[in-house]
């Protein structure tokens, strides 16, 4: 019995460890956060943190992957109480920018500073992008999407915009949001077809509308990014 409740009561602390330093990392960037300070959050020792997590580096992994696994979760949700692919795409892109907009550049930055963590990231990207490519072939059924498009060819191409994004100096001009919409919209327009193309601007006219309006702020969770 005390066994059980051990081995209960390490989940929870594993769990809790990793929202802390998800937070701390996307908050104010991986290199920045240290051990002390996950533990010092969190009002633990140092001792019992390295007991659960040997470094930081696995600790960032372990993040990550939790994040993936959140993420999955929600699309997955999402997709089951969607009607079509386009709003699929539209809803899981207004969480994206919440998100984003709470995190920190030098997160992406610092990442690539952990090779295996880095490695764990593009391996998933090059998954989500098969995925990405049969989800709009399924937008083109629906009649959502152009059925001309070579959507391997236009998936890499945004992925080069955004890692652009990330690594340029595009964002001391102009927000990253403003970059980010304006990318994100500018890509739909173009695969979408005249069916397509309403939905998207009813959905824009209605996403500004709620964006500039004065809102309480709502708790994100930052691992949906991964």
């Amino acid at each position: 019995m005390e066994h059980g409740k051990d081995v209960s009561q390490r989940t929870e602390l594993k769990s809790r460890i990793i929202q802390k330093a998800t937070e701390a990392f996307t908050a104010k960037g991986i290199k920045c956060i240290t051990m002390d300070d996950i533990a010092t959050a969190l009002g633990i020792s140092k001792r019992t943190l390295y007991e659960v997590f040997v470094d930081k580096e696995t600790l960032l992994k372990e993040c990550i992957l939790a994040g993936e696994r959140e993420r999955d979760r929600y699309l997955r949700d999402l997709y089951g109480r969607s009607t079509n692919v386009l709003e699929v795409i539209l809803v899981a892109f207004q969480k994206s920018i919440e998100v984003f907009h709470r995190t920190n550049k030098r997160f992406f930055e610092d990442l690539k500073k952990y090779p295996k963590v880095y490695a764990i990231m593009q391996q998933r990207r090059d998954s989500d992008s098969e995925k990405t490519v049969s989800f709009f072939k399924r937008g083109i059924e629906q009649g959502i999407f152009r059925a001309d498009i070579n959507f391997s060819i236009v998936n890499l191409l945004l992925r080069e915009q955004f890692d652009l994004l990330l690594n340029t100096d595009i964002c001391n001009e102009y927000s990253f949001i403003e970059v980010y919409e304006s990318i994100m919209f500018t890509f739909i327009r173009g695969i979408s077809t005249e069916k397509g193309a309403r939905a998207l601007e009813d959905f824009i006219q209605e996403y500004r509308q709620k964006r500039d309006a004065p809102r309480k702020t709502e708790e994100e969770d930052p691992s949906f990014l991964f």
